[in-house]
């Protein structure tokens, strides 16, 4: 574990030269201005070369780098941080939890202005504020190489959604995934967030979740995903939507032509809400996922869903964990994918709700014509104990012993399903796969053990994992 401690020969005895009450909003130290600062303050036998000037090595440039960082520590008066010093040629930099502050964060900053290497930054849960905020976006407007930001549990609250709201609509940043969960943002900030992203066609990536968005902000974002053409996936979970706020998304997403994957798990969409989400897979065909697991929906809630899947040619996962629907309910999801020949469906997650033998013999049939189709359930209700067993032998030593008899690698074998040959292949061809070949017959349950060992979180299965 890397701890933080104090670089004092670095700061230590420095003289202080720096004015005693220095504003935040004064012009932000980029890497220029950073390196007039430090060749001023350099004792008189040092080198009066700084980062700028030093370009013949990239080991040169790279110890100008770190000097840059400890001069603006010196500047801001905080003590630097010795895990970014030691990677800061790293592309994934974790500072999650450092509690850098706002001055921590501007000096993390004017280091980062110039920098290449950084392609992900996290700094989750570190006071940055406002003023920490606004050196951030500024850094980005300058910085070319960043691609992924977590500020994620910082209180950004009204004046941070400000400060980012201005800078996304710029549309100037190499900036690709945004982390702002946890911010105290409230429906006013949606309505920024809303003037950013109908604007912004950068961001891919949103993370909204765990913030007091209640029906008002559901209309604002609504709006936002009209209006939207960037963004792939988009995660509203742990807010307070409620029907006004679950129908507005859904207007929103019937228009949206981008939005991949959303997650809007733990609120409250209830019956209406639901009745709205079935239009939308009715009519969309850019969704793949959507997680609206905890939403109070029901049978009737899931009848409308189950209307709209009869429809929908795109959606591959779809989960409702936590939400009071009976077997019943779901036996029309499972009948809703039947009667649709185009359903892509992958996976549907009801893992609370208990099912009969019944309800397991029309998946199979539903397995049938579509294999790539995976259910989730609690458990079957009067399944005895040494059937369960039975359904749960492990997969890998079936396909081991296979491998032995016909001479072959368990590499091999994974191969042999893939019609090109390669290594890799996408969870749901992988799941048809397995289950039409017949060199080693597998049920459903140890199918996808095999895909809990060998999928990756990018949706692809990766035979080297074996």
């Amino acid at each position: 574990m890397d701890n933080d401690e104090p670089l004092e020969p670095e700061i230590k005895d420095e003289p202080e030269t720096e004015p005693a009450a220095r504003n935040s909003d004064e012009t932000f130290y980029c890497e220029a201005e950073a390196s007039v600062a430090v060749e001023k303050e350099k004792p008189g036998g040092e080198s009066s070369e700084t980062d700028l000037e030093i370009e013949d090595t990239e080991k040169l440039f790279t110890t100008g780098q770190r000097e840059l960082y400890l001069e603006a520590c010196k500047l801001v008066g905080v003590v630097p941080v010795s895990y970014f010093i030691r990677n800061m040629e790293e592309s994934y930099v974790n500072l999650n939890h450092h509690g850098l502050g706002p001055s921590g964060t501007k000096a993390i900053a004017i280091a980062l202005v110039s920098n290449t290497s950084v392609v992900t930054l996290e700094l989750a849960d570190n006071c940055i504020m406002e003023e920490g905020t606004l050196s951030l976006v500024q850094m980005l407007q300058e910085n070319y190489y960043l691609q992924d930001l977590n500020i994620s549990n910082n209180d950004l609250g009204l004046k941070g959604a400000s400060t980012i709201s201005e800078f996304l609509q710029r549309n100037t940043s190499s900036l690709l995934n945004l982390q702002l969960s946890g911010n105290n943002f409230k429906d006013e900030s949606a309505e920024l967030f809303c003037q950013a992203f109908s604007a912004n066609y950068r961001i891919k990536t949103l993370d909204l979740s765990h913030n007091e968005f209640s029906d008002k902000g559901g209309e604002h974002l609504g709006q936002m995903l009209a209006l939207n053409i960037g963004l792939q996936s988009l995660d509203l979970s742990w807010n307070q939507f409620h029907t006004r706020g679950a129908v507005a998304l859904c207007n929103g997403l019937r228009a949206n032509v981008t939005l991949q994957k959303l997650d809007l798990s733990m609120n409250g969409f209830g019956n209406e809400g639901a009745t709205a989400l079935g239009e939308v897979l009715r009519l969309n065909n850019s969704l793949v996922y959507i997680d609206v697991s905890s939403n109070d929906i029901s049978n009737e809630g899931v009848i409308k869903i189950s209307k709209g899947l009869e429809f929908n040619e795109s959606l591959k996962v779809l989960k409702l964990f936590l939400n009071p629907v009976s077997m019943d309910g779901a036996t029309l999801l499972l009948l809703s994918i039947k009667r649709n020949p185009k359903s892509k469906m992958e996976e549907i997650d009801i893992s609370n709700v208990l099912v009969s033998e019944q309800f397991v013999k029309i998946l199979d049939g539903v397995c049938a014509i579509h294999p790539q189709l995976d259910v989730t359930y609690k458990a079957v209700q009067g399944f005895s104990a040494k059937k369960e067993l039975l359904l749960w032998t492990n997969p890998m030593k079936l396909i081991q012993s296979y491998a032995d008899q016909h001479q072959i690698t368990v590499i091999d074998f994974f191969k042999s399903l893939n019609p090109n040959g390669r290594m890799m292949m996408s969870v749901g061809d992988f799941r048809k796969a397995m289950i039409q070949q017949d060199k080693v017959p597998m049920n459903p349950y140890q199918v996808r053990e095999l895909i809990k060992k060998l999928a990756e979180k990018t949706g692809m299965v990766n035979f080297r994992s074996v």
